[in-house]
């Protein structure tokens, strides 16, 4: 056994898709290993990733595959012998199984008998099998976007590669991919090591070599690192502390090989302009850390992390640098703010008419109307005072006003927050101010969603028009493809109907036919839209069991809030015993009224008291209406748990009507009778959920 290294040195890959290279190399190196017999289940394995290389340790990889014995079953007896003799089938199969004529046997199978034959197959060298295979697994890599730069060759890959390390222990795997063949050499950091080689006598001694080369490969080490580093810098400002931002973290972290932190300031002037805006410019276009006092308010600071280390003069030097690239965006920053409010959003809104939206759906301006008709159907299904209708509209009239301003050119990530931002500056109450800064939530599941209802509101309409528009043109998601983040869309309006402070008073069919402007058909595409982003909110953001996730909107997937509410309570109940045995139970009376309809046999039209013969029947009969009446006054009171558990005390009735009762009994009016049973025993309890669709645990 030995440890297995391999590297590959390239240009320097974009941050944003090392974590996922990273992975999925070490992946495919691993089952890559496993599938050619090389290393055994759960082996011990690590990965490394630098913007200049990726890289993935195994340990225990076998020098050798084993010798694999082979079952081989050939041609009919009749087939492979004439008159005694061997046919050319037989003797074609003892050369494909390596064997001789008379080593074959034979075997009884129930076609007949045949030969058969025991082939081993010999196993190969592991480095000729890595040097095979490993090529493969790297084109194989999943990128965004690949690059060709070998003239003539068809190799590509995310960046042109510059060295490749491949050692069985200590000896050299020789892998070819990307005009290179696998060496012991590797290379450190591009400023501090320069260009000199670091060769490696041995896959173990990897990640200390490098570590002398001023590379930290270890993704999680140099993390660690950065933040030290920060916490360290941060404390030489009295009270201070800087603003915790791990996607920012991760970004420098795959930016790096060699962090180090470097503090810097910028005049207190600047922190007249919003809080937004500053660190927009901070951590977007420059990659800087904001740093906050100890009541969280910005600080004239900001903290940059270098990939590299330099003594006290080169500090300097670099920081006067930063804060001079910093100082003209924030110049930029505050010329563009005094320059917008010259112009105030009300009189923007006729620019938006030559702001175009997409080319079939028209402007901006169109878009707005759509929305406000919207919102306008929309507020008079709202609770009374629980939402200011003339504040969402007004809101929604400005939404977009902001795409005209110099700001959000600029900085394009910061459209409606720049909205309401102006809004709030330029006298707009802040119901108004606010859900024009909403607008956008939830961009993520992790997103929060708008904090008033009047911004939830807004959101959604904006996001129902936006799908709605699409679908209308076919432009609907296909596969992996979402040009138009239509997905995102969908997400964020389930996400607002589960989780506003508010519940809004609205279900996915009446967004959708609003939406719509009651095209059924396209209303039921958009409504299906929504559902399926339900299921996946369901089971991605509140971690539901697929099983319980399909019962409950099979009972019903229009009200999300109820949806949610559903779901949990099955989650919450489905351990019990009791419960369990009525959901199998359940889903044996469907089955059993579904079979019976295939045959053609139909249920009664009620259930006839006085056809119900047995004492079973009856018991069921009878505890099942009274457990009805009260099943559904607790849903009436969305106290899902606790119906749920009622349903469960129809175990012994159920059980016991199973044991006795024979429901397509010779008699047609008796076994009629039987189904209705079951059917009116199916139907009041599945408004929950249809507990058919629970797996047994």
């Amino acid at each position: 056994m030995a440890e297995f290294l391999f590297e590959i040195g390239l240009e320097e890959v974009p941050a944003r898709m090392i974590v996922g290279a990273e992975a999925e190399l070490c992946d495919r190196v691993v089952k890559m290993l496993g599938r050619e017999r090389l290393v055994s289940d759960g082996v011990k394995s690590r990965s490394f990733a630098t913007p200049r290389r990726l890289a993935v340790w195994v340990e225990g990889v076998a020098e050798r595959q084993e010798d694999v014995a082979e079952e081989l079953v050939g041609p009919s007896v009749k087939v492979a012998y004439k008159d005694g003799t061997p046919t050319p089938a037989a003797m074609a199969f003892a050369k494909k199984a390596g064997v001789e004529v008379g080593a074959l046997k034979t075997v009884t199978t129930p076609k007949g008998e045949y030969l058969a034959a025991t082939a081993v197959k010999t196993g190969r060298a592991a480095a000729e099998v890595i040097a095979a295979e490993l090529p493969k697994e790297l084109a194989g890599i999943y990128w965004a976007k690949n690059m060709r730069w070998i003239p003539g060759k068809p190799d590509k890959f995310v960046r042109p590669v510059r060295w490749m390390i491949a050692l069985l222990g200590s000896a050299v795997v020789p892998v070819s991919f990307g005009g290179y063949e696998a060496g012991v050499v590797t290379y450190g950091h591009r400023v501090l090591f320069g260009e000199q080689e670091i060769p490696l006598k041995a896959a173990g001694e990897y990640e200390a070599a490098l570590l002398k080369g001023f590379v930290v490969a270890d993704v999680e080490v140099r993390r660690q690192k950065i933040r030290k580093a920060l916490d360290a810098v941060t404390r030489t400002v009295p009270g201070a502390r800087w603003r915790e931002d791990e996607e920012l973290v991760e970004t420098v972290t795959q930016l790096t090989e060699w962090p180090s932190v470097l503090l810097g300031g910028f005049e207190k002037e600047y922190l007249a302009l919003p809080e937004e805006v500053l660190v927009t410019v901070m951590r977007d276009h420059q990659k800087y850390f904001a740093v906050e006092d100890g009541s969280g308010k910005l600080a004239p600071h900001f903290l940059t992390v270098l990939n590299t280390e330099a003594d006290a003069a080169g500090q300097d030097v670099i920081r006067h640098g930063n804060e001079r690239v910093l100082r003209a965006r924030f110049n930029d920053a505050q010329f563009f703010w005094e320059f917008d409010q010259r112009t105030p959003l009300k009189e923007r809104v006729k620019l938006l008419e030559h702001v175009t939206f997409q080319k079939d759906l028209g402007s901006y301006a169109k878009k707005t109307e759509r929305v406000r008709h919207l919102i306008h159907g929309w507020s008079g299904m709202m609770p009374p005072g629980t939402f200011d209708a003339n504040a969402a509209r007004d809101a929604a009239s400005l939404a977009k006003t902001d795409l005209t301003t110099e700001m959000v050119k600029e900085f394009t990530e910061l459209q409606g927050v720049v909205g309401g931002l102006y809004a709030r500056a330029q006298g707009q109450s802040a119901l108004v101010a606010d859900a024009i800064y909403d607008q956008y939530k939830p961009v993520s599941m992790e997103d929060s969603v708008p904090w008033t209802v009047e911004g939830a509101v807004l959101s959604a309409a904006d996001k129902a028009d936006t799908i709605a528009g699409m679908f209308g043109l076919g432009l609907e998601p296909t596969g992996s493809k979402d040009p138009f983040a239509l997905r995102r869309a969908a997400n964020g309006i389930v996400k607002i109907m589960a989780e506003s402070a508010v519940a809004l008073p609205l279900t996915l069919r009446e967004v959708a036919v609003t939406a719509t402007n009651g095209d059924a058909k396209l209303a039921e595409k958009v409504r299906e839209f929504l559902v399926e982003r339900l299921e996946f909110y369901l089971r991605e953001a509140r971690g539901q069991a697929y099983d319980v996730v399909k019962a409950v909107l099979v009972a019903g997937s229009d009200d999300v809030r109820d949806a949610v509410a559903r779901a949990e309570a099955v989650t919450a109940v489905r351990g019990s015993d009791d419960f369990a045995a009525v959901s199998a139970a359940f889903k044996r009376m469907k089955n059993i009224l579904a079979q019976a309809k295939e045959k053609g046999i139909a249920p009664g039209a009620g259930v006839d008291a006085a056809l119900l013969t047995e004492p079973t029947e009856k018991a069921l009969a009878e505890r099942s209406a009274e457990l009805a009446v009260k099943v559904k006054a607790l849903g009436v009171e969305k106290n899902y748990k606790a119906a749920l558990e009622a349903i469960a005390t129809l175990r012994p009735q159920v059980d016991a009507f199973f044991d006795a009762v024979m429901v397509m009994a010779p008699d047609a009016a008796v076994r009629a009778n039987r189904l209705a049973l079951l059917e009116r025993v199916l139907g009041d309890f599945s408004g929950i959920a249809d507990f058919s669709e629970i797996v047994p645990g």
